[in-house]
């Protein structure tokens, strides 16, 4: 299969109905291989990343050693943050490169930047051995992936979204965000064995690297299939007017996406760090507290897929709005029983709520989103509203609850978090026009 098998929806007579069967036949045509290509590269970048968060208490240790264990992980999570700062950067770069060349030669650049902060991070000195230059190299580590992921989301989603069937758009976009649960589900088995197999003194002097390693292992696999890639953007197709001029003429639906990407953005995250508060907060052993993790991957994986499904049957605001509320409401109460009664049902449970209910609006978002953008701008603009909604709300998450819990005593505090968020966010998803239905524009 090559290129020009994929008609673009919406190019030349966008709305005609020869048109739209024309790239519904030639997506069903699409082998297994190549959306494959687009969840393993995307799933390997988010696995990276999700590891990190999982491992911040025995990476604080390594590369952030201080005379209290708390000071430890703030600093830990803190540089989790870092990787968040160049998320917009590779977001704005990436985004246009992929809107300019193509989401091919974006995609594959992705991973290799991946691979770059992945080996620096896995094979860095701690900071007893060679000092601060340690944590130095971590930041810059995190930089790179930042920038990796942020210019990831936008050409991916952009990708699945044009390769696919009209009626069938919500579920092929939902795999972008399955792909995170993927990530989540197998960071989560590797650390639990980890945990299982070694000591805690062997964890937490190397174990916690061996999942970096292994990622270094599997990216060429996600090369090799993302070189076979079709490409869905047509050569010069997106004109002559400067990229910072086609964005800004689409700044408003922007600013409403990094809302909408808000709360399920502060949701997900606060369920990725499920692991660091079972271990730090609720005493759980690290097999328990990435056992976890594993619930909520499969809930992730399996939430995105019903989620990107309902959207395609009932509409992208409803599925948006709905979960949204029900995260608003519930996540107290589920925190407030967690921290009463602690055990292995209510930590797998509000995992799988927060991590699973984000995951079915997350689904609707990330259909509507490219949906209401042009072809010229579709990956820069989800690129953007991706990364800064993430950078400034992911990046600070873990962060904030850490503090927020030390600050005030209170081991709930991280749901009025969640809550409030989620409030904002349900206000943005009402500014969203519905988008099913809609060819993309050209």
């Amino acid at each position: 299969m090559n290129r020009h098998d994929i008609i673009p929806l919406g190019q030349g007579a966008a709305g005609h109905p020869q048109v739209r069967l024309a790239a519904a036949r030639a997506a069903e045509r699409v082998p297994a291989k190549v959306i494959a290509a687009t969840v393993a590269g995307n799933a390997l970048e988010f696995y990276d990343f999700i590891t990190y968060a999982f491992f911040a208490v025995y990476i604080g240790r390594t590369f952030f050693p201080a005379t209290d264990p708390f000071t430890s992980l703030l600093l830990s999570v803190a540089v989790f943050g870092v990787g968040f700062v160049s998320r917009p950067l590779g977001g704005v770069l990436i985004g246009a490169y992929a809107d300019r060349a193509g989401r091919k030669p974006a995609m594959l650049l992705t991973i290799l930047f991946i691979t770059v902060g992945t080996l620096g991070l896995a094979l860095t000195p701690s900071y007893e051995a060679i000092g601060l230059t340690a944590p130095i190299v971590v930041v810059l580590c995190r930089l790179v992936q930042g920038l990796a992921l942020g210019g990831e989301v936008g050409p991916a989603t952009a990708f699945l979204a044009e390769i696919a069937p009209p009626q069938q758009r919500g579920f092929y976009v939902s795999w972008q965000l399955a792909s995170q649960g993927i990530a989540a589900l197998v960071a989560g088995m590797t650390g639990m064995a980890m945990s299982l197999i070694l000591p805690q003194e062997q964890l937490g002097a190397w174990g916690w690297r061996v999942p970096f390693l292994l990622c270094l292992l599997l990216i060429p696999i996600g090369i090799y299939l993302r070189r076979d890639m079709p490409e869905t953007l047509e050569t010069g197709h997106s004109g002559t007017a400067p990229e910072r001029v086609k964005v800004r003429a689409h700044s408003k639906l922007i600013t409403i996406a990094v809302l909408v990407i808000m709360g399920g953005t502060v949701s997900t995250y606060v369920a990725n760090y499920m692991t660091t508060y079972a271990i730090a907060t609720l005493k759980f052993p690290p097999s328990i507290a990435l056992a976890a993790t594993v619930v909520g991957g499969g809930a992730v994986l399996v939430c995105s897929l019903l989620g990107g499904w309902l959207a395609d049957r009932f509409g992208r605001r409803p599925v948006m709005l709905w979960p949204r509320i029900i995260i608003a409401i519930a996540t107290w109460p589920l925190f407030l029983w967690l921290t009463n009664a602690p055990s292995i049902t209510t930590l797998f449970l509000a995992s799988a709520f927060l991590g699973g209910m984000a995951s079915i609006g997350g689904a609707a978002s990330f259909a509507a989103i490219p949906e209401l953008l042009p072809r010229s701008v579709r990956a820069t603009g989800l690129s953007i509203a991706y990364a800064i909604g993430v950078s400034l709300f992911g990046g600070t998450t873990q962060f904030i609850v850490t503090y927020l819990i030390g600050a005030t005593g209170d081991p709930t505090s991280p749901a009025w978090y969640v809550t409030l968020t989620s409030i904002v966010t349900a206000l943005a998803i009402g500014l969203l026009p519905e988008s099913r239905g809609r060819a993309l524009e050209s």
